[in-house]
């Protein structure tokens, strides 16, 4: 029976792995020579192969640095949970943020660290501030996340949020 379980539990693991990866937005890969090489293409694969690339051939620090191989000099530092929720949801984001309530927004909030009494200023924050967050239908993840921190920053509760 073991024999059996660690290879379906293994084999399911790997399943909902991947469906995230595919679930991901396109940017997912990061910055680099691989992400520049497999540019366009789609699936895990490719993916596989751009991550592969990009993490080890070394190359993202040159390409932060130059401002090369898709890599942007002034991009915004978010935590990992906060930049993958908003990469996975930025729909059901911009719907929370749009209502100013919703389960997406309170997961951001608490991947934000945002102290429970702080966060209904940040969802009135980012409803007020919605076309400004998400000025258009094709608003990135990063535009988002950039937004994100500008409108955080002149709202003297949410500025401790920020991340430096």
């Amino acid at each position: 029976m073991t024999k059996i379980a660690l290879p379906l539990v293994l084999g399911l693991g790997l399943t909902i792995g991947l469906a995230q990866v595919q679930d991901a937005h396109a940017d997912s890969t990061g910055c680099g020579l691989g992400t520049t090489v497999w540019k366009g293409e789609s699936g895990v694969g490719p993916q596989v192969l751009a991550v592969t690339t990009n993490g080890t051939s070394g190359n993202q620090t040159f390409g932060i640095t130059s401002g090369t191989l898709g890599c942007e000099q002034n991009a915004t530092i978010a935590s990992v949970e906060v930049r993958n929720l908003t990469v996975a949801n930025l729909d059901n984001l911009a719907t929370d943020m749009a209502r100013g309530e919703g389960e997406t927004l309170t997961s951001l909030a608490v991947a934000m660290q945002v102290e429970p009494q702080d966060q209904p200023v940040l969802f009135a924050t980012f409803q007020q501030n919605f076309t400004r967050i998400f000025p258009s239908e094709d608003t990135s993840a990063e535009d988002v996340l950039v937004a994100m921190r500008e409108v955080m920053t002149e709202n003297e509760t949410l500025v401790r949020y920020v991340e430096v």
